[in-house]
This record gives C-alpha cells, structure tokens and sequence, in this order.
C-alpha cells in the first residue's frame, strides 16, 4: 500500500496527466479543490474535456448561479465558465479526457 498528501499534488489535481498524481492517465483528470470564499476561477473553456463539478461542502457561484452541497455541474466543451466560492467551500472535478493545454481564458468585453 503507498499513501499521499492532497497537498503535494498538483493544485489537487490527485488523478490525470500532470507531473505529481497518484495515477497517471490521459483518459480522465480527477482533484479535490479546497478554497477559502472569494476564491475565483475567471472565465475558461476547454475545447475538448467536459468538465463535471460536485459541490461536497459549501457555497459557490458558476456563470452567476448558485450550486450549494449535494449539486453537480456539467460543463460541455466549448462552453464558458467562471467560478466563486460563495463561502468556504469543496469541490470534486473530474475532466474527461485529461488534454494538456485545453483550458482557454475568455476576455472580458469593455
């Protein structure tokens, strides 16, 4: 048996294609994200992965939209989205299939 640290991993990232998992795989990506309120994510898309979030513990706002404990949020490719932890809060996400380089920030119009 072989044990790790979520800390140690990348930004939570704990299964996927990235330098430091626990497995390593192309065909999906998995992380914990634990984020303190007012944690935001600006608004991205992926080009390729569908993106799944559940909200385990807390409070946050996709797209202007509230999701609380219990709420799970799909995000297809090519579909934009912005994130806030309303209040402390955890997340699992799982992206599928785990592409490098897919995550593409959308400018904000003056």
């Amino acid at each position: 048996m072989k044990t790790y640290r979520l800390k140690n991993m990348e930004k939570g990232w704990f299964i996927g294609n990235f330098p430091r998992v626990v497995y390593k795989t192309k065909a999906f990506e998995i992380a914990v994200k634990v984020e303190k309120a007012g944690e935001r994510v600006e608004k991205h898309l992926h080009k390729v992965a569908t993106e799944i979030t559940t909200v385990v513990k807390g409070r946050v706002r996709i797209n202007g939209k509230k999701f609380k404990q219990g709420d799970v949020i799909v995000i297809r490719p090519n579909e934009a989205a912005d994130y806030e932890a309303l209040s402390d809060a955890i997340t699992v996400i799982v992206k599928t299939p785990a592409v490098k380089n897919d995550k593409y920030f959308v400018k904000r119009s003056k």
